[in-house]
């Protein structure tokens, strides 16, 4: 007896499947077929185009496809829309760059500014094959970010800027931290996450570094556990948070969060630059998840590639995902320097290979949030967001190993088309959902609203007239 056909919404025919399951399958001439939000057949295009009875049919012959990437620390506030101003100048250090630059430029935005921002870092994450975010925890705007989120089709989790340290002594530092643990109470409570099924949620996010009192990190990794989240926060690119952290607990970062019961499988820290020994054995045994931003560290001047500890997480089993931090324009370019870098430290060119840089890229970040029965690879069941990455280039030439050819020299503008949860977001390198035209408008008038209102000096190197 014949089998009744599958019904698809879509049949994608004819592209290389970089599937990322269980076996690491790549299926030439292969095909996918989509089902409102699932993917509903993955195989040879032969066979499907026989089993498989679909409403619209796309020819993907020319065509790579992958699962979608995580970009696993972004700040899609602030940045996106001043991005090309300067942050002082070689007179500032690093915290007086923050103090009187960066948290300024961030705090100076509207509700309205925050939500083009937030629209805009959307805009390129698609364009990049990127499908899903964990965003840093600098978000003031919370309900204009998630309004303006909802609207690009991208899938991610958010959190408001949460600092709960009272710096000046008169201040009553128990209010101060209450008071940040009420933020972390709302938003996950007015934003709830439903695992996959929630395109985009609040999880607790701090800023990290020395912000917060030990009651507020508690508190976060309690609503975490509870309600099956994640906590993010930013901690130890360089010395002053180990120095920071020695001086008022006597202990480094890692090993003060693990003595009061905060790092776990559910905690991710991004930078992880200056970490010692005895941190990087407490952090593998946590099971608590590394995120290298590679362009801010390199950039930055970190001295990451010198003291970072990358290759020994992925040695002892770290789950160790990627960021752009705002500086990058692609997950896929941060896997590529970060490889890079290391092996030239290392003086080992076998050194984070191709199909690392892909795993860290895509399923490696899904399994660390927790969502790897539903997304990080192309299977029958699984959601559908799926990445089209245009081979007809001249950057591919023929195509003989699609995943090494993909990871190392692809170009990242070459993505053609992205859905997420079957939704098509991306079309021919163009946005479906939004004008892409007058966000872009909206987005420079925005930049220099901010920057006006800051009053902060426009300091390029060389002379503009």
């Amino acid at each position: 007896m014949t089998a009744p056909p599958i019904q698809a919404d879509l049949l994608i025919s004819g592209p290389t499947l970089i599937t990322m399951d269980a076996a690491r399958r790549v299926i030439e001439d292969g095909a996918i077929a989509l089902s409102g939000d699932r993917i509903v057949a993955v195989g040879k295009r032969e066979a499907l185009e026989r089993e498989v009875q679909a409403a619209r049919r796309l020819d993907g012959r020319r065509f790579v496809a992958t699962p979608g990437f995580v970009d696993a620390h972004i700040h899609i506030t602030g940045d996106p829309i001043t991005r090309g101003f300067a942050r002082g100048g070689p007179e500032d250090s690093w915290s007086d760059k923050l103090q009187r630059w960066v948290i300024p430029i961030f705090k100076a935005q509207t509700a309205e500014e925050e939500r083009i921002a937030a629209q805009l870092a959307a805009l390129n994450m698609i364009r990049y094959g990127t499908t899903a975010f964990v965003e840093a925890g600098t978000v003031i705007q919370l309900d204009a970010v998630m309004e303006g989120l909802a609207e690009t089709g991208i899938r991610g989790r958010v959190g408001r800027w949460v600092e709960g340290r009272a710096y000046n002594p008169a201040e009553p530092a128990a209010r101060v931290a209450a008071a940040a643990i009420g933020l972390l109470e709302d938003e996950v409570e007015r934003y709830p996450d439903h695992g996959p099924e929630s395109r985009l949620a609040a999880w607790p996010l701090l800023v990290g570094h020395s912000t917060n009192p030990d009651e507020v990190w508690i508190a976060a990794k309690r609503l975490a556990d509870e309600r099956g989240l994640r906590v993010s926060a930013h901690m130890s690119p360089r010395s002053g948070d180990p120095e920071w952290f020695l001086a008022n607990h006597g202990r480094r970062p890692l090993q003060h969060l693990a003595d009061i019961g905060v790092l776990g499988p559910n905690l991710m820290l991004t930078h992880l630059a200056d970490i010692d020994e005895s941190e990087l054995d407490v952090l593998a045994r946590s099971g608590a998840a590394a995120i290298h931003c590679p362009h801010a560290a390199l950039q930055g001047g970190f001295g990451v590639t010198q003291i970072g500890r990358f290759p020994e997480m992925l040695d002892r089993g770290v789950p160790v995902m990627l960021g752009t931090d705002g500086l990058a324009a692609d997950v896929l370019g941060s896997a590529r320097l970060m490889a890079s870098a290391f092996r030239d430290a290392r003086r080992d060119q076998e050194l984070i290979p191709p199909t690392k840089m892909l795993e860290m890229a895509s399923l490696d970040p899904i399994r660390a949030m927790g969502w790897s029965e539903a997304l990080g690879s192309l299977e029958i069941g699984k959601k559908a967001d799926i990445v089209l990455h245009d081979t007809d280039l001249p950057e591919w030439g023929p195509v003989f190993d699609p995943v090494s050819q993909l990871a190392l020299s692809a170009p990242a503008s070459g993505v053609h088309s992205v859905w997420i949860d079957g939704l098509q977001v991306l079309d021919a390198g163009h946005a479906t959902l939004f004008d892409e035209t007058r966000l872009l408008a909206q987005a420079r008038e925005a930049g220099r609203a901010v920057i006006a209102r800051t009053q902060l000096p426009n300091r390029t190197p060389w002379p503009v007239s």
